[in-house]
């Protein structure tokens, strides 16, 4: 594996280019060498959309050199099929020692191995289930990192499921587990601990740490529980072990990294008793050239286990005989010290993939099978909520800068709280921010501002030191306003956004102080005989007295208020209900709107006119605006001879504009559509004529202004303007220039056009009166009955 992600054709690619490698490796045919697979498949393997796979990681395969791919197109064309040849590992099948020569077993092995960690699961025809591997089920992003990092965990893993760490100075706030993650990814710190993360989420792995026996913060380990399993043990035999690793020769080389296959660590006994602080990586590994206890001579007198003997390693214990005992005698003793813990093989354990065999049944399918509900990694059971307990603390303050600077004063006390109490400190520190946000003018302070409170908070307290509840002290006092007064940007008295003395805080001391005062003089002035103390005491019998009264009218005030509030939100329930009244009426008007026929042709469920009758309105409408606009623009509108003229002229230029718009929609139409849909072609060569009018119309408008503007009323107005404009009193001296002229010109077309509209719009006014007017007298003279009278009306 190593040798195949060491390649330079995949420097810089994505781990999910190299996991597909990995993946294509595992499945190539020892005979051929060329994998045939379904990029559908592929992606499932890589917990992918196919999409995805089929657009970057296919590619970026073709790019790298690595692989040969020939794709195999599919019904829509895409790449459907892929027959994939990993050059590296079919060179090397000749190479005598090479790594990636690799025997048909060991093919066979490989693929067992990537099916055990990250098989997608599979369901056969003869309905029998194949079940998806440790982490087959992590499916989009960052599910090919995660599955690459499994894989690499459980290869770096001894059979007890422990994972070397590297060695080296590492980042205390992100832990050597999560360095170790990132050095056998390739990839940061701070990445390799959200994969870390995502893996303990998943139960995958686990990050235990031993207490000493001093109460000094031992090195953690890193464990696989399913690489354990699969051995025959369980995490819990190995953290039961009353020992720890020693520290590698290399282990003050910042520059040493993880690495496969490297030499068992030598085992030595130190002071630790073997129980489990915290499953949390935030605790900095300690950063010591030795072990934590003086290591003693393999075969010199061993000592007691400090579970026993009370953290004192020169107690002696008895052997066996004249022999002493052996060095590595205290590792079979349990952490209670009452029965010593099984051997560290079981006799009966089977084979499985993640030790290098094919097996039927895999382990740890069984031990899943078997656990009860509620157990966690290793069988062992786990509590309701057992996922918020063990949210891992942070050490260093949030990623945002608005954050890390409002709880910059307090960060020791922030180190201190636990992961969910560090949740809650942050939302109610986001919540005050957002709400000082709203309260100062200028933008961008409100961090400073809070980071100000805590400090004056601290202040008060005498230190961080004399803290003991970091996170009711937050929460309570550190990030709570203390108003002192009815203005909102008060604190302790001070405006948070000035900076200065609050002005109402000193207006309302100013008041009482001015109360006191005069309490005092009208004692002094009713009872002049009293003593120094007989007065302070009918002073502060007064001022309660006051003080009482003031609370009254309070609680009056306040009523009135309430009152004055419920009923305003009565009122607008009742708004609300009216309006929801009327909501649903109109509902119902429209809904029995929609039900009726048309009126013009009859359509059923037209809402009372249909489509194409209300074009056929509209362009009747424009008909006659037309025809109005052309005799207003008449110099004789009265003229009945010259109006008919003028609307026969319209009518014939409108009705040859309409024929034509309606014969070409006929001819774009199709043989037969005319027939088979009638009335949609009757709505459209309405609207196709409407289409036609709508641009017409407007010009026939502009020419009947363009006509009104020359005529006599129009140019009576445009000489006015122009005497006017002439004679204005900066114009006098010069009346004739050309400045004059031309603003008198101006103002004369202003006055023409203004001339004209109004015209225009008097007489269509005086037109539209006109016709009722006639029509009722047409209809009086008419021996008609008065039905038929009021249907020509309407």
């Amino acid at each position: 594996m190593r040798t195949l992600l060491d390649l330079a054709g995949l420097d810089g690619a994505s781990d999910a280019v190299r996991l597909a490698v990995l993946v294509l490796a595992s499945r190539t045919p020892s005979e051929t060498g060329v994998v045939e697979i379904r990029t559908s498949e592929l992606a499932r393997w890589l917990g992918l959309s196919v999409s995805y796979v089929a657009s970057v990681v296919v590619p970026a395969l073709r790019r790298s050199g690595v692989v040969s791919v020939e794709t195999a197109e599919g019904e829509y064309g895409q790449d459907d099929g892929l027959k994939c040849k990993v050059l590296p590992l079919w060179a090397a099948q000749d190479i005598v020692g090479h790594p990636l020569n690799l025997a048909k077993k060991e093919y066979a092995t490989l693929w067992r191995l990537l099916q055990a960690v990250m098989g997608p699961g599979w369901t056969h025809r003869d309905g029998s289930v194949t079940p998806a591997g440790l982490i087959g089920t992590r499916t989009g992003r960052g599910a090919a990192t995660d599955r690459l990092a499994l894989l690499l965990l459980v290869l770096e893993a001894r059979e007890t499921g422990r994972v070397r760490q590297c060695g080296g100075t590492v980042d205390t706030k992100r832990g050597r587990a999560a360095a170790t993650v990132a050095r056998l990814l390739g990839c940061t710190a701070s990445a390799g601990e959200r994969v870390l993360e995502r893996l303990e989420d998943r139960e995958l792995v686990l990050r235990v740490r031993l207490r000493t026996g001093s109460g000094l913060a031992n090195r953690s380990r890193l464990m696989v529980p399913a690489v354990a399993a699969a051995h025959g043990r369980t995490v819990a035999d190995d953290v039961q072990e009353d020992r720890t690793e020693a520290l590698e020769p290399e282990f003050s080389d910042p520059d040493v990294a993880a690495g496969p296959g490297g030499a068992p660590e030598t085992e030595t006994e130190s002071q630790v008793n073997g129980l489990l602080v915290a499953d949390v990586a935030d605790v900095a590994e300690p950063d010591v050239a030795a072990a934590l206890h003086t290591d003693h001579p393999h075969l010199g007198t061993s000592v007691s286990s400090p579970a026993l003997s009370g953290g004192f390693s020169g107690k002696g214990r008895g052997g066996c005989g004249d022999l002493p005992e052996r060095a590595c005698a205290g590792e079979d003793q349990a952490v209670d010290g009452e029965s010593p813990v099984a051997e560290t093989g079981s006799p009966v354990a089977e084979d499985g993939p993640l030790r290098g065999e094919k097996p039927k049944v895999s382990p740890v399918d069984e031990q899943v099978e078997q656990r009860p509900a509620g157990a966690g990694a290793g069988g062992r059971p786990k509590a309701v909520g057992w996922d918020k307990a063990r949210r891992q603390r942070r050490v260093g303050l949030p990623a945002d800068l608005r954050l890390r600077v409002t709880l910059a004063p307090v960060a020791w006390l922030w180190e201190r709280l636990s992961g969910w109490q560090q949740d809650q400190v942050e939302a109610a520190a986001k919540t005050e921010l957002a709400r000082l946000e709203g309260l100062l003018a200028l933008p961008g302070g409100a961090p400073r501002l809070l980071a100000a409170r805590l400090a004056d908070r601290l202040e008060e307290t005498g230190g961080e030191a004399l803290v003991d509840r970091p996170y009711g002290w937050l929460i309570r006092r550190g990030l709570v306003q203390r108003q002192a007064c009815s203005d909102l940007r008060c604190d302790d008295g001070t405006r948070m956004d000035t900076g200065t003395a609050c002005e109402n805080c000193a207006n309302v001391l100013h008041t009482r102080r001015a109360r006191r005062t005069q309490v005092a003089a009208e004692i002094s002035r009713d009872r002049p005989g009293l003593t120094d103390d007989e007065h302070l005491q009918a002073l502060e019998d007064r001022l309660r007295e006051l003080a009482a009264l003031d609370a009254e009218d309070f609680v009056w005030r306040r009523e009135q208020a309430e009152a004055e509030q419920a009923r305003r939100e009565a009122d607008r329930a009742a708004a609300q209900e009216r309006a929801e009244r009327e909501r649903q009426a109109a509902a119902a008007q429209e809904a029995a709107r929609q039900v009726l026929s048309c009126t013009d042709c009859g359509l059923a469920r037209a809402a009372g006119l249909c489509e194409g009758c209300g074009y056929q309105r509209r362009v009747a409408d424009l008909l006659a605006e037309a025809e109005r606009v052309t005799v207003a623009s008449l110099a004789d509108p009265a003229n009945a001879e010259a109006a008919a003229r003028a609307v026969e002229e319209v009518r014939e230029t409108l009705g040859a504009i309409t024929r034509a718009a309606r014969q070409r929609y006929l001819n774009a139409l199709e043989p037969g559509q005319n027939e088979a849909d009638p009335e949609d072609v009757r709505t459209l060569l309405a609207y196709n004529e409407l289409e036609a009018l709508t641009q017409v119309v407007p010009q026939i408008r502009a020419s009947a202004l363009a006509t009104l503007a020359h005529s006599p009323e129009a140019e009576a107005e445009a000489r006015r303007a122009y005497r006017t404009e002439q004679g204005r009193r900066w114009f006098q001296h010069n009346p004739t220039g050309a400045h004059a002229v031309a603003a008198a010109t101006k103002e004369a077309e202003a006055a023409r056009t203004r001339a004209a509209e109004y015209l225009l719009a008097m007489r269509l006014e005086q037109l539209r009166q006109q016709v009722p007017l006639r029509l009722k007298t047409v209809l009086a003279a008419c021996p008609v009955t008065s039905d038929f009278s009021a249907e020509v009306m309407a």
